[in-house]
Order: C-alpha cells, then sequence, then structure tokens
C-alpha cells in the first residue's frame, strides 16, 4: 500500500451497512471518511475531495441521483473523480439513469465486499493511469466509449441506450476502432484495447 491512503468518502443513511464498509475498506488500507445522507456527502466532498465516491441511491435529504447531478452543475472540475453507487436496485431504468449522469460502475446490495474492493481498485487505477493511454492510437472518444461498453459485455443495443445512439452508430464506432487497432474482429480489438489500457476496466 502506498504510504499515503487513498481516500474514500462512503455516503450511506443505513448506520449498520456504514460501519461495515468503514471497517472493511478500513482494513484494506483506505482513507475512509463518512456522510449519512447526499446533502453532507456534497459538503464534504466540496471541502475536501476523495479519491472516491461510493453512494447509496436512496437516502434521506439528498439522493444519490440528486447529489451526482448537483456536484456536476456545481463543481465540473470534479468529472473525473470515480463515483461508485451502492444499491438494492437492480432494474433496468435505474442504472441507465445512473450511467446518464456520469456514474462510474454500481455495487448491488447485500454487498459482496470482494467485489467493492476490487471495483473501488479498478475505479482509482483508471484514473490514475489516463494521463498514461498509449499515444500512437488515437481512438475518439466515441470510438473509447463503445469499446468500453463492449468489453463490459453491452449488446449493441444497450450501449446505444447508455451512450444515446443509435445501434448502427455504435457499430461504425467500433468498426473504426477496430480498423485503427489493427485487427480482423471486434474481439481482438477488445483484447488489445484492454491490454493496451485504451478503455477503462
Amino acid at each position: 500500500m502506498n504510504a499515503i491512503a487513498k481516500s474514500i468518502l462512503c455516503i450511506e443513511d443505513d448506520t449498520e451497512t456504514a460501519a461495515l464498509i468503514a471497517e472493511e475498506l478500513t482494513d484494506r488500507g483506505y482513507s475512509v471518511a463518512m456522510a449519512h445522507n447526499g446533502f453532507e456527502g456534497l459538503n464534504s466532498i466540496l471541502k475536501s475531495p476523495p479519491d472516491l465516491v461510493l453512494a447509496d441511491i436512496n437516502m434521506p435529504v439528498m439522493s444519490g441521483f440528486t447529489l451526482l447531478e448537483r456536484l456536476t452543475a456545481l463543481e465540473p472540475r470534479h468529472a473525473r473523480m470515480p463515483f461508485v453507487f451502492l444499491t438494492a436496485l437492480a432494474d433496468h431504468d435505474s442504472e441507465l439513469k445512473g450511467w446518464r449522469l456520469g456514474a462510474d460502475d454500481f455495487v448491488t446490495k447485500p454487498i459482496d465486499f470482494e467485489v467493492l474492493a476490487a471495483v473501488i481498485s479498478a475505479r482509482i487505477e483508471r484514473v490514475a493511469r489516463s494521463a498514461i493511454w498509449p499515444t500512437l492510437i488515437k481512438l475518439a472518444p466515441r470510438e473509447r466509449e463503445t469499446l468500453t461498453w463492449a468489453a463490459r459485455g453491452k449488446t449493441f443495443g444497450e450501449i446505444g441506450e447508455i451512450l444515446g445512439l443509435s445501434r448502427r452508430t455504435v457499430e461504425f464506432h467500433l468498426d473504426r476502432a477496430r480498423r485503427k487497432l489493427g485487427v480482423p474482429t471486434r474481439t481482438q480489438a477488445l483484447i488489445k484495447a484492454a491490454v493496451g489500457h485504451l478503455i477503462e476496466p
């Protein structure tokens, strides 16, 4: 673990769940701050931005969705701060709304702490390596986005819904990326982009 621990702000209104998360993440070497609703969380982020935000969706005073909307509107400089939602909601509409607001990931309750730790590690590392992505292959933002979602197992139709694109446009961007990566198939393009850190995990 680095000498300076990565900081995580956990925003969770259930005190028992919050205590378990704090204990688990502290044991894994993170510095954990707590807030118990979206309003407290927003103030905490503005005062002392963490390396990652872990937020419940359904909370009193201000929901996780509203928090992310207000944070983005108030402080665009925080747009690259990893934001992971904790949710008991498994419905498609809620997940889509979260992605459209800029969420980086979802972890479903009851929490599997091994999964949570893996998600947090991947999201923090993504930010750390964003400045050193290879520059020889110039993928456009839409090409990176469609590749990323395809690597996560999303269908063309689902990628289109998430990004607000038609299925045909999604296929167009994936094919452009494939040609730039110099491989014959989309599967090989996904592998090459992931190994080269050209797309997010």
